[in-house]
């Protein structure tokens, strides 16, 4: 079986780094998985490139030069015409607006798309009619969780017939030793003893992450807590004004801003509470992360967030927006280690049973099989 998965990338996010863990367990399993990437030329995402390549999985760039670059279905035509796929698999939007027509009309025999969020901007009525009519062209669909699943249904018109939840899923999580080690030394790096407890989150600094809200949130309880840092891992168009926000806090160094990280699996283990005060949410792959590093949580009851955290248990759910509540939150964490542990070991135990790499890839497997199975009744 080959199939060609498409997928705009800008940046290495949660979908992004999905695509490289699905394709390399398809890989793993016979599959002949593929990307097409499309490509701004001023974004040619080397990083994206070499990172496929570590996993063995072949990449082809596909330039795309706007959100209406018409020609886009020729060169993605083209493509799709000389790798013969017997699946096109499209993420997000920009692939399914071009990947899903373009390969109908390039006779691939199977057409899947993923949806992985519930983003504001899919609300709008063009979009909406855009992916109305895109649903009837393909013949299955993933949802990365039941809230992105209702959104479907609910928003876009997607057929029940057609729709199926497969959850994010992560790899082999990271040893003991591992795992201590990356603990030392991220905290070696930050200067944080044994006693400092790190608060961290970790995202893309723009709007729906609610980066603020948890800034707002760590200055009310920091004085109560002398021994508490915040961690920022990330960037965004929002770190300027989060940056002037943390300084007219005055706490100083208790706040940090990393930057983008590409060891965020070394951050994640050097933390002692994660914080993800978002918005809305397809599904949180950092959540995942977090869990995979026995982690407790405190996140927003949001989209699909209750669907991963189960409250009370493997972390704290609070109301979107709710620094009050944050607060409350963060200070019954930080007051309470062997809380904290026996949550961060519930959640890893979650992710265990729920959360697996292998249960993801053998599920998008099966839909393929059904999918060409039914072709070719």
């Amino acid at each position: 079986m080959r199939v060609a998965h498409v997928m705009k990338v800008v940046r290495m996010a949660g979908a992004e780094r999905h695509l490289l863990m699905l394709l390399s367990g398809l890989r793993e399993r016979g599959v002949d998985a593929q990307i097409i990437l499309l490509v701004e030329p001023k974004t040619p995402m080397d990083d994206f490139v070499a990172q496929a390549a570590a996993r063995d999985i072949p990449v082809g760039r596909v330039p795309i030069y706007s959100d209406v670059d018409v020609a886009l279905m020729g060169r993605l035509g083209a493509a799709f015409a000389e790798m013969k796929p017997d699946v096109a698999h499209t993420h997000l939007l920009h692939a399914d607006v071009f990947g899903i027509p373009t390969a109908r009309l390039g006779r691939v025999p199977v057409v899947v798309t993923s949806r992985h969020n519930d983003n504001r901007f899919r609300r709008r009525l063009p979009i909406r009619w855009t992916n109305r009519a895109l649903w009837h062209q393909v013949d299955a669909g993933i949802a990365i969780s039941e809230a992105v699943r209702r959104f479907c249904v609910e928003v876009e018109g997607a057929p029940l017939d057609k729709l199926c939840t497969i959850y994010y899923g992560l790899e082999q999580k990271p040893d003991a030793a591992r795992r201590s080690a990356d603990r030392a030394t991220f905290r070696a790096e930050l200067g944080a003893d044994r006693d400092t407890a790190l608060v961290g989150m970790v995202s893309r600094l723009i709007e729906q992450k609610g980066v603020q809200y948890g800034l707002e949130a760590f200055a009310q309880v920091a004085p109560k807590f002398p021994n508490a840092r915040l961690v920022i891992a990330g960037e965004g168009n929002l770190r300027p004004s989060l940056e002037s926000k943390a300084a007219a806090l005055g706490l100083g160094d208790r706040i940090l801003f990393l930057g983008w990280r590409e060891d965020v699996t070394r951050v994640f283990a050097g933390l002692d509470i994660f914080l993800m005060p978002s918005l809305w949410e397809g599904l949180g792959l950092v959540l995942l992360e977090a869990m995979a590093q026995r982690l407790p949580v405190i996140a927003s009851r949001v989209s699909a967030i209750p669907e991963v955290v189960i409250d009370g248990e493997t972390g704290i759910l609070v109301p979107p927006r709710d620094v009050p509540a944050l607060v409350t939150a963060l200070d019954t964490l930080l007051a309470d280690a062997p809380l904290r542990q026996h949550m961060g070991l519930l959640g890893e135990d979650r992710l265990e049973q729920q959360f697996g790499a292998e249960r993801m890839v053998d599920q998008t497997l099966a839909l393929y099989e059904q999918c060409i199975g039914r072709r070719r009744r």
